[in-house]
């Protein structure tokens, strides 16, 4: 039986990123669990702001039909992404968008893998208001996005030398949005 497919990745490219340290220790936790794990960053598929005039008169860029192809190989997605003014960021929303335009030929980048989400903040709450409105733009797309998600508050001091979080709880929270991120995925994988 093939494995369980599963891409992580985050929405920053900020040099020392929380989110691309919880995105990594979601990553390395889901490898734990034997599933094939494919960890990307987005500062290596760069993408234009998105402008219908451009995509008329240029075309789709290539890295959103990259993008669009490898979240459709997947059969879960765990993302990661900041809070910027109570809301998702600018690069987040950006690539989210880029993505939909790209037509879609079987699997579905939105439709076909299960997403699970999680936020790393340097405030208490982790990023809690982004995901609820990350949440909206995904189920607005088609995408089944799982109930238990991550949010880890005081991220500056949250994550130790090995990239992993400190604290229990943080720590059984990632534990189980990976749990059920997998057995979810699993349930719905299409066949063939």
């Amino acid at each position: 039986m093939q494995k369980t497919r599963i891409l992580c990745f985050a929405g920053s490219t900020r040099s020392g990123s929380f989110n691309q340290a919880l995105a990594g220790v979601m990553a390395k936790k889901l490898s734990l669990m034997e599933m094939d794990v494919t960890y990307l960053n987005l500062t290596d598929y760069p993408l234009p702001l998105f402008n219908a005039d451009d995509e008329k008169e240029k075309g789709l860029p290539d890295n959103a039909v990259k993008l669009a192809k490898l979240m459709a190989d997947h059969d879960g997605i765990f993302i990661a992404s900041p809070e910027y003014n109570g809301s998702v960021t600018p690069l987040m929303k950006n690539t989210i968008d880029w993505v939909s335009r790209v037509p879609a030929e079987g699997r579905h980048p939105y439709r076909t893998p299960v997403f699970a989400i999680g936020a790393a903040s340097p405030g208490q709450m982790g990023g809690m208001r982004s995901l609820a409105h990350f949440r909206q733009i995904l189920v607005a797309l088609g995408a089944i996005v799982i109930p238990e998600q991550v949010s880890v508050g005081n991220a500056g001091s949250a994550f130790d030398d090995k990239g992993d979080l400190k604290e229990d709880r943080q720590s059984a929270f990632l534990e189980g949005c990976a749990h059920k991120l997998i057995q979810t995925a699993q349930r719905l994988k299409p066949l063939g």
